[in-house]
């Protein structure tokens, strides 16, 4: 990246985050008395809490992000249109969940619409796999990203646990971007996410003030995936499954064992690892530490994958990454 991308994306950053928490502090009282999360059996909460703030964490990215872009000549400096079209339609399909719940498969159908909206319209030159068929990757690709969307939204149910996933995962997309794996907009979006999330982070933090609901937790989903997206279209795949590792495993996994049970898979739980840990006596702050500080760990990964050139290398680094990410699973499994 040059020394002025480098600039923009520090903008977009200090930006964002300083418009994050300005636009929090600013509605949190309309939150308060209009969007309040009231605590039941699955909740890991403990007193009626506002939800919503993701309409901060997203207003600040999607503005930052889009105006720098639309202020700037510089080559590779495009968004696509249907990336922040999509992510503000999957927040207004959150918006009206966190109002008033959407059963399941209409509630699925309408992000899947948001996710087809950015898949479907790429450019057919980005490839995974050029000798699979396009409309079969596509078709693949549809299906990763709901999950990925639903997953970031599974994990989003403990104070200041997206901080610690989005935050490392961001940076680590803004330092690849730096270092030419990805172009200037992607890296840009990154790293006006990355500060979005700073902003909203004291308000965020055990015991939290607001939450971002699936206002925030579905969008930021959608634009994570998106830049993870570009990395693997940019053959770093190992580099896209390293950075979001912990999560991938802790929702498949957990998943797979309420399939296996016969438990209604789609309904609302609390059996996640990082759930299962407060239950076993992990402070909140302790869970969120440990996720971050393995993020930290992976994101150093996949920076390292995308400098490896051997591909046994890379896979060997995927493999640490899987075995760290299992052993924080089993450690909060366990009292």
């Amino acid at each position: 990246m040059t020394t002025p991308g480098l600039l923009r994306s520090l903008i977009a950053f200090g930006a964002a985050a300083v418009l994050s928490a300005a636009i929090t502090k600013a509605i949190w009282p309309l939150l308060q008395r209009y969007a309040l999360a009231r605590p039941n059996a699955r909740s890991s909460h403990r007193a009626p809490t506002p939800q919503g703030g993701g309409i901060a964490v997203m207003a600040a990215t999607l503005f930052v992000a889009v105006a720098i872009v639309a202020w700037s000549d510089a080559a590779g400096m495009k968004i696509p249109v249907t990336v922040p079209a999509a992510t503000l339609f999957i927040a207004i399909v959150g918006l009206a969940d966190d109002i008033k719940s959407i059963e399941v498969l209409p509630r699925l159908l309408l992000q899947a619409a948001a996710v087809a909206a950015i898949v479907v319209t790429a450019s057919s030159d980005l490839r995974i796999f050029p000798a699979c068929p396009l409309w079969i990757e596509r078709a693949i690709l549809l299906l990763a990203g709901l999950w990925f969307v639903n997953l970031v939204n599974f994990m989003d149910g403990l104070d200041w646990m997206t901080v610690a996933e989005v935050v490392p995962v961001t940076a680590a997309i803004v330092i690849l971007g730096a270092l030419g794996e990805l172009p200037a907009s992607t890296t840009l979006m990154a790293a006006a996410l990355c500060g979005a999330m700073l902003g909203f982070a004291p308000f965020n933090r055990p015991i939290a003030k607001v939450f971002l609901g699936d206002v925030g937790s579905l969008p930021i989903g959608l634009l994570l995936g998106w830049c993870l997206l570009q990395l693997a279209w940019h053959q770093q795949l190992i580099a896209a499954l390293l950075l979001p590792l912990y999560y991938l495993l802790d929702t498949t996994v957990t998943l797979l064992r309420r399939m296996t049970r016969g438990e209604p898979f789609w309904a609302a739980h609390r059996t996640h690892f990082y759930q299962r840990a407060t239950d076993n006596g992990f402070t909140v702050r302790r869970v969120v530490g440990e996720v971050f500080a393995l993020n930290i760990a992976l994101a150093a990964l996949a920076i390292g994958s995308t400098a490896a050139s051997p591909v046994a290398i890379k896979i060997l680094l995927l493999a640490i990454g899987g075995v760290a990410s299992s052993a924080l699973m089993f450690r909060f499994s366990r009292p």
